[in-house]
């Protein structure tokens, strides 16, 4: 039989589930997209009828927030590190009164006047028990819904608000005896698959608010990357650079080689194209010709290319530049930054990482010194045919013969540095596991770098590689106005000649600057979003940052 209590919410539920098939038409009409998320493919009548319980009881679902008079709020950590070594078995301290909010992970009835929640904080890292009974309670509070009904209508999921004091139950669990019944502070109109978990990709992805509450791994990255860019700055900061933010919307573009993002400001017209920056290189170099010995930015880049486990349209780099560095200098900083952070984060030297889908491990160590592998010697180590002369007509097609008999693809454009590129990836990429140090790369492949003075025509530059990705670029920066001129027309005869498109437009404003007298400095570069990911334990870029882009 049912109550008198019981009746009224009964017929509410039953009106909800009648009018949420009414309105369920209308809502698909009117929805961008049907299933894209798990709430608007959730077909169930939850959300109509919890809607149509709060209107039967006059109830606001959600009320503003206001604190609880005179009685502090401590998170579920807080309670568990002050009275857990305090009380024995079924020992409270009634004078102490908490409050204790946060989101229902479970919810247990053990009669219909004694009720136990699981209050979980920080996506479920601390979690609080809550004993609530009808002993204790007020039946009549505030907002006048009785014991009874204020428990009826919270459900898993829901966010919530406790006060009572702190004790123990007779098993022993540090609990919050509640005093008063639970208010609620925000409901949960859907069920969160705490059970069955969120393993699909594109469900996690698009509905990325579950994937954080469901699968403390998706936070964990976050977490890391929250430390890596604290780091980072932390770094760079105590030893005298200078943060500076430099423009992402931009009228030139340069600073690497990749199609940029293109657009149109209302007010410059549509005859001025804008470009969101590849990298913010000329920037800076440009600060330090104004007297900013030592600067860095922490920001977003965009490139128009693919998405694959290591590349994304959006990411984020860290760059700094330093007058009168080396590219020893550079070497051991990057050493520094590196070990230090994995320190920091991981709290060792060392991390594993996941090398292949099967599971296979492998053990990084950042125990300085880094190898180092010569990347020209290599090269010609292993294919003794290389042209040596790489600005001569006759190097491309001779390269593009190499690849040719390896059986190595190389999707054009087809210039020199495209080609030498692919080598190097296929040759000494693979070699990387352990943190190594690309050095003298062919010159052709660096317009930005001074040279070594080697006669092959090496680069004054390196890339950090470890298991087998590119964590760092740095050069010793190109300061000859003149020279400089001469490569960016280099470029450009690739760009019009040979079709690259990710070849920049020579940059004459950068040129002018250098005019004015860059000081020799040495030029650094991080892929944020790979450091993360070696870090956090993840093998695609998407699980660093908090959204990303997905394909419909």
């Amino acid at each position: 039989m049912l109550s008198t209590r019981q009746r009224p919410l009964l017929r509410a539920l039953l009106a909800a589930a009648k009018t949420a098939d009414k309105l369920r038409p209308v809502a698909t009409k009117y929805s961008s997209s049907s299933a894209t998320t798990i709430a608007s493919a959730d077909k169930r009548p939850i959300k109509s009828m919890r809607e149509s319980i709060f209107a039967s009881l006059e109830l606001q679902p959600y009320p503003r927030y206001t604190p609880v008079p005179e009685i502090p709020v401590l998170s579920a950590q807080q309670i568990h590190e002050r009275w857990d070594g305090l009380f024995g078995k079924g020992e409270k301290d009634e004078e102490s009164l908490v409050v204790v909010q946060g989101r229902i992970r479970s919810k247990r009835e053990a009669s219909k006047k004694l009720v136990f929640y699981d209050i979980e904080q920080e996506g479920g890292r601390h979690i609080i028990q809550a004993v609530v009974s009808q002993k204790r309670c007020n039946e009549q509070p505030a907002s006048g819904i009785s014991f009874s009904d204020s428990n009826r209508i919270l459900l898993a999921g829901d966010l919530v608000r406790i006060a009572g004091f702190v004790g123990k139950t007779g098993l022993g669990e540090t609990s919050v005896f509640a005093t008063r019944n639970p208010e609620l502070l925000a409901p949960c109109l859907h069920t969160i698959p705490t059970r069955s978990g969120l393993i699909d990709t594109q469900k996690r992805f698009r509905n990325r608010h579950l994937d954080l509450l469901v699968n403390p791994r998706a936070r964990n990255a976050l977490e890391t990357r929250a430390h890596v860019l604290r780091y980072l700055r932390s770094f760079l900061d105590s030893r005298g650079f200078i943060e500076v933010e430099t423009p992402v919307l931009s009228a030139s573009v340069g600073g690497a080689a990749a199609r940029p993002f293109t657009t149109h400001s209302v007010a410059l017209g549509e005859e001025t194209p804008l470009f969101l920056r590849i990298a913010p290189e000329l920037y800076l170099k440009q600060l330090v010709v104004g007297g900013i010995d030592r600067v860095y930015e922490l920001g977003k880049q965009f490139r128009n290319e693919g998405i694959d486990a290591d590349h994304n349209p959006e990411f984020t780099t860290c760059e700094f530049y330093q007058a009168y560095a080396t590219l020893e200098d550079l070497m051991q900083t990057t050493e520094q930054i590196i070990r230090g952070m994995c320190e920091k984060v991981a709290g060792s030297t060392a991390v594993q990482v996941q090398t292949d889908n099967n599971g296979g491990m492998l053990e990084i160590d950042f125990t300085a010194p880094f190898r180092r592998i010569h990347v020209t010697d290599t090269l010609y180590e292993q294919i003794p045919e290389l042209p040596h002369d790489l600005d001569s007509a006759d190097a491309l097609p001779a390269i593009l013969n190499i690849l040719s008999q390896r059986g190595i693809a190389v999707p054009r454009p087809h210039t020199v540095p495209r080609l030498l590129d692919r080598l190097i990836s296929h040759i000494i990429e693979p070699q990387c596991q352990q943190p190594t140090f690309l050095i003298s790369h062919p010159a052709i492949m660096s317009p930005l770098s001074k040279e070594t003075g080697d006669p092959r025509h090496t680069a004054a530059r390196f890339e950090l590689f470890v298991n087998g990705k590119e964590l760092v670029n740095a050069y010793e920066e190109l300061n000859d106005p003149n020279e400089q001129r001469r490569k960016f027309a280099a470029q450009a005869r690739e760009r019009n000649d040979q079709g690259d498109e990710e070849v920049p437009a020579p940059d004459a404003v950068f040129c002018d600057a250098l005019e004015f007298g860059l000081p020799p400095t040495g030029g650094w570069g991080m892929g944020v979003d790979r450091v993360v990911a070696l870090l956090a334990g993840v093998r695609h870029l998407r699980e660093t940052v908090s959204f990303t882009l997905l394909k419909n």
